[in-house]
């Protein structure tokens, strides 16, 4: 298998730029599915895809399609990974991949069971500046890894009815943005935090609208992370060893960062390009599937555990768990 045909499950905004991506690397799209035909013929007819489905389960029939990319909110992406899995397809999921850890486990099973690579499009895991800094900080270069600091703020209408507050949904920030800075964390440490304290205000729908997470691993690495969906703060990743420390502005899209010594010396990292982190991802997915690696999970069930962890603790259940 070299040309793999895909299929976009929701076509929404964040779809649209998966569509130019996957035009950029193959010229074509197989299928796009919607709840509704006129939808999905809409986004069919922009981005020239070849076969248009008012319904996701008949595209998920088609036995042409390798690979389904899906971008629904995130509140129902394990019943869609689920159906897509059945179907035999391979899975690319919008994050957070699932709401909760259980949900997450289930899929990770199946797709073993049916031989199909599922993985997360979280940019994190993808973006080629990320491999790059990692080797400095696993070097030794820089030091010992003592500290990571984490800081993302958007600053959402303040509308109960906003899908971003809505409890039915899964909304809040934690599953919103929480997820971009625990998986930049969690990319970083040496291994998973067994350590987790938290502190939550919750929005007045009962979602977590600002919160604060201090995590410490077994060999002593800390992390704070800071996120809210009332305040705009920046989406800074500061990764602090002995020796330096690095600082990623915008970093769930970053192509660009600042290494700062402990003399003063400055050294900036460069790789790869922000408006191509989509199309990182799907190389990504495309080699796991030609080179047959069934699931590319780890990073992204150790984020859903701690998501877990500080759910519990704040006491917040979603009305569908």
């Amino acid at each position: 298998m070299t040309n793999l045909n895909w299929a976009i499950l929701g076509p929404g905004a964040i779809a649209s730029d998966f569509a130019k991506a996957l035009l950029e690397e193959h010229g074509t799209i197989y299928a796009v599915g919607s709840r509704t035909y006129e939808k999905a013929k809409m986004f069919a007819m922009e981005h020239g895809v070849e076969h248009v489905f008012g319904g996701y389960e008949a595209m998920l029939c088609d036995e042409n399609i390798d690979a389904v990319y899906i971008a629904t909110p995130h509140s129902n992406h394990y019943e869609y990974i689920r159906k897509s899995l059945e179907e035999g397809k391979h899975v690319l999921c919008e994050k957070a991949i699932t709401v909760n850890g259980k949900q997450l486990q289930e899929l990770i099973n199946l797709a073993y069971e049916k031989n199909c690579v599922l993985m997360e499009a979280m940019t994190i895991y993808h973006m080629p500046l990320y491999a790059k800094l990692l080797d400095k900080v696993q070097s030794g270069k820089l030091g010992q890894l003592k500290t990571i600091n984490v800081t993302f703020g958007s600053r959402k209408e303040d509308d109960p009815e906003n899908r971003f507050f809505n409890k039915e949904l899964a909304g809040g920030a934690i599953l919103d943005i929480g997820t971009y800075a625990l998986s930049f964390v969690r990319f970083f440490l040496s291994s998973q935090p067994t350590e987790v304290l938290t502190t939550v205000k919750p929005f007045l729908t009962g979602v977590d609208e600002q919160s604060g997470i201090l995590l410490k691993n077994k060999v002593e690495e800390i992390a704070t992370i800071t996120l809210s969906m009332r305040a705009k703060m920046p989406k800074r990743g500061i990764v602090a060893c002995e020796n330096a420390f690095i600082t990623v502005d915008d970093f769930p899209r970053a192509k660009k960062a600042m290494i700062t010594y402990y003399d003063g010396r400055t050294e900036t990292v460069e790789a790869g390009a922000s408006d191509k982190a989509l199309n990182y991802e799907i190389q990504t997915m495309e080699k796991a599937i030609l080179f047959d690696s069934k699931t590319h999970m780890n990073l992204s069930k150790d984020v859903m555990t701690l998501m877990d962890d500080v759910r519990n603790q704040w006491g917040i259940k979603y009305p569908f768990e």
